[in-house]
């Protein structure tokens, strides 16, 4: 591990870049900390706090920016309906409190947004919804389609029924994984601490907060310690690593003290916190991740007119496509050809092969007809997408 003075040095050079400012942001992830949303001493819920963070909330829809939370509190909350003891639950207790807490959990964020005339709308997921293909294009169309239709989509890890074996274990991990999946562009992790300390800051007086880190390195990941409160499961060492699958993806993180009033509000006046930023966006670093990540298992050869389409930034639909090659799934990559059978590009396939035999050369609004459900207009859309040269 570095020493604190090396620390130290690092911190100056990553503070000496100029943080970013709230409202630069379109799309914005809000994870909040079972240990903020209840209270540890009465395992009651802090109401008026929640109040203030959806004022917040409200603040940012307003200026039209989309909005998703990904809050914990259904176990701490669980339990206190059920009266289970302090401490570490069993597997069977943690589910039991869950599947408690989450409809309490639903109905305070339904009623509080509500409240400003804005919809709440629930997501469950597990580990594997946001690590398997298909589960997670699903998860993402939803997501997508809640905010296309001005909803908060407010997202927990399903902890009724994941196992030690195949769950997140804390949201901050989680929060990141949705905001990628979601193309935020910006995430926020709402905290016990104002932020990355050079030094456990309650154990060394001499800690001083980072306010803007460029890269996590082997330095900044040293910097972390662990949970801060008895109901958080996660610590700062989550949080980073949080960061490191955030702004991989293409989206900015802060994390800023969430036990003030309005949290939210006090990062845009500026209130000490930690920035962690990215060099790309959420749609470049996809088209990164398809363009070298991942093995086609099929291709698309396209009319010319279609070729002229998505070179000019549009979506590729089904009526610009003349042949279909290989056994793909919905989900999976394919390469997109010319009609000399060039390829111009690749991207992920809305459909799966026999379905996509089906619509091909035919126009968009026959799809219902043809499959015997509404799918998408899109065989490929832009943002799933990358072309040649890029």
């Amino acid at each position: 591990m570095a020493s604190v003075t090396a620390l130290s040095i690092d911190a100056e050079k990553a503070g000496a870049t100029p943080a970013p400012r709230l409202d630069q942001f379109r799309r914005i992830t809000i994870k909040v900390g079972s240990s903020l949303l209840v209270d540890a001493a009465q395992g009651a819920l802090r109401r008026t706090w929640l109040e203030m963070l959806a004022d917040d909330i409200a603040a940012l829809h307003s200026r039209g920016a989309d909005v998703l939370v990904v809050s914990s509190g259904a176990v701490a909350m669980g339990r206190s309906v059920l009266g289970l003891p302090a401490g570490t639950l069993k597997l069977e207790d943690s589910q039991a409190a869950a599947a408690v807490g989450q409809i309490a959990l639903a109905r305070i964020w339904a009623e509080v947004l509500g409240d400003r005339k804005l919809t709440a709308g629930q997501i469950l997921v597990t580990y594997a919804d946001t690590e398997e293909r298909r589960r997670y294009l699903n998860a993402r169309a939803t997501i997508g389609r809640l905010l296309d239709l001005k909803a908060v989509p407010v997202i927990n890890e399903n902890d009724t029924v994941a196992t030690s074996e195949i769950r997140y274990g804390d949201n901050d991990r989680l929060a990141a994984r949705v905001a990628t999946m979601a193309s935020a562009d910006l995430l926020i992790l709402l905290s016990d601490v104002a932020g990355l300390y050079t030094a456990p800051p309650a154990a060394n007086a001499d800690a001083k907060l980072i306010e803007c880190v460029p890269k996590i390195t082997a330095e900044i990941e040293a910097m972390a310690g662990g949970a801060a409160s008895i109901l958080s499961r996660g610590g700062m060492r989550t949080k980073i690593e949080a960061g490191k699958i955030a702004t991989t993806g293409g989206t900015h993180m802060v994390i800023a003290d969430g036990r003030v009033d309005h949290p939210v509000a006090r990062i845009a006046d500026s209130a000490p916190c930690t920035w962690f930023l990215t060099g790309s966006n959420p749609v470049t670093a996809r088209k990164k991740w398809i363009a070298g990540s991942i093995e086609p298992r099929g291709a698309l050869h396209v009319d010319s007119g279609a070729a002229r389409a998505i070179a000019s930034g549009k979506s590729l639909l089904p009526a610009g496509v003349k042949k279909i090659e290989g056994n793909f799934a919905r989900g999976d990559c394919v390469v997109i050809r010319d009609e000399l059978g060039a390829e111009i590009g690749r991207g992920l396939v809305a459909y799966d092969a026999g379905d996509a035999v089906q619509i091909a050369g035919r126009n968009s609004r026959d799809i219902e007809a043809l499959l015997g459900m509404q799918g998408r207009a899109e065989i490929i859309h832009r943002d799933d997408m990358v072309l040649a040269g890029d």
